[in-house]
């Protein structure tokens, strides 16, 4: 259990991005994608290049406020989800035309090698 002291609360800011570790563009929310996959704090500290401390505040706010972070990042999670379907409806059309265009003159073999494999793991399926 990481105890909380008047510094860590100190080193957890609210940004625009929303619960951030102060000096750092990186979010609480960020940390509860490795927290909630059940990382261990030294490989999110040296996944973000945090310090000991930054890791330890963050788990620290994390753990004394969990219903508000939880909830944030809930929010998070859905915001993303639905930035994803949007941004997925609006390039549909060109992604098709992407698709459907010939491989680039040279690349042939790589893209004959490329649609081998596919195939291939799609039949393992």
């Amino acid at each position: 259990m990481v105890t909380p002291s008047p510094a860590h609360q100190s080193a957890i800011v609210r940004t625009e991005r929303g619960l951030t570790i102060a000096s750092t563009r990186i979010t609480l929310y960020d940390v509860m994608d490795y927290v909630l996959a059940g990382y261990p704090s030294k490989f999110i500290q040296g996944l973000f290049e945090l310090t000991e401390d930054q890791i330890n505040a963050a788990l620290a706010y994390i753990e004394t406020n969990t219903a508000e972070v939880e909830a944030e990042y809930k929010q998070v999670i859905r915001e993303a989800e639905e930035l994803r379907q949007y941004y997925e409806e609006q390039n549909r059309e060109r992604i098709t035309q992407i698709a459907l265009q010939p491989p680039k003159p040279g690349t042939e073999d790589a893209w004959e090698r490329l649609q081998a494999a596919k195939a291939k793991r799609q039949s393992a399926v």
